[in-house]
C-alpha cells in the first residue's frame, strides 16, 4: 500500500507514521530520514541541501523532490510506502504524482490527521526536554517529571524549547494552514483522501487510521 500522511505539527505523524508502517510491513519515509542519509552520505543533493541549509536557507523544493524520487527508486518500496512530511503543498503533490507515474505505480490513500489547533498548543508547549539529553521528554500535562523541572533519567534541568512555546507553535499552524493544508483539498478532488480524528490515545487514533485504510 502507498500512503501520504498529512497533518498539522502535533497533530502526531510521526509517531503513527512508525507504528501504521509497522503494522503494514511497508517502509516509513519522513523528509528528515531522507535529508539526513544524504547529507550523512555526501550524495551530490546532500551536499546541494547542505549548502542552503548552512546558510540557514529553505532547501528549494528541487532538491526535496529529487531525494524523494531517488528514495522511492530503493528496493524496498516496491511493495508500499508511507510518506511523512512530503508532499508540502500542491506543487510537490503534483511532482509525487510524476515520479509514481515514471514508476509505473500510484498512491492508494492520503490519510489527513485532524486535531483542534488548541490541542496541538497544548500538547505542543507542554512538552519540557532535558538539556543533558534531548531524547527525555516530560510534559506538563501528560507526563509530568516526579520532581518539577527535574529530569527523571539523569537529573538535568528540564526547559521549553522556543520552537514549542504558545506564540511559535501558532504561527507553525498559520504557516501550516497556508502552504500545506491546501493538499487536503487537491487529494479529495483526487478521491484519494481519509480524515481520521487524531484526538485521543495513541491506541485510537491507530485504529482509526487502520480502519480507514481497511476500507481502500
Amino acid at each position: 500500500m502507498r500512503i501520504v500522511l498529512v497533518g498539522p505539527p502535533g497533530a502526531g505523524k510521526g509517531t503513527q507514521a512508525k507504528i501504521i508502517a509497522g503494522r503494514l510491513a511497508i517502509p516509513a519515509i519522513s523528509t528528515g530520514d531522507i535529508f539526513r542519509a544524504n547529507v550523512g552520505a555526501g550524495t551530490p543533493l546532500g551536499l546541494e541541501a547542505k549548502g542552503y541549509m548552512d546558510k540557514g536557507l529553505l532547501v528549494p523544493d528541487s532538491i526535496t523532490i529529487g531525494m524523494v524520487r531517488d528514495r522511492l527508486a530503493d528496493p524496498d518500496v516496491a511493495g508500499g510506502f508511507l510518506l511523512d512530511g512530503f508532499p508540502r503543498n500542491v506543487a510537490q503533490a503534483e511532482e509525487l504524482e510524476s515520479i509514481l507515474v515514471g514508476l509505473g505505480t500510484k498512491l492508494d490513500v492520503v490519510l489527513e490527521l485532524v486535531v483542534d489547533n488548541d490541542e496541538v498548543v497544548k500538547r505542543i508547549a507542554g512538552r519540557r526536554l532535558c538539556r543533558n539529553d534531548s531524547t527525555h521528554i516530560f510534559h506538563v500535562d501528560f507526563q509530568q517529571p516526579k520532581v518539577p523541572g527535574v529530569c527523571d533519567v539523569c537529573g538535568g534541568e528540564l526547559y521549553q524549547r522556543d520552537d514549542d512555546k504558545e506564540e511559535t507553535v501558532r504561527e507553525r499552524l498559520a504557516v501550516y494552514e497556508r502552504e500545506t493544508a491546501p493538499i487536503v483539498g487537491f487529494y479529495a478532488e483526487h478521491g484519494l483522501l481519509s480524515t481520521i480524528d487524531a484526538m485521543g490515545s495513541l491506541d485510537e487514533v491507530t485504529e482509526r487510521a487502520l480502519a480507514a485504510l481497511a476500507d481502500r
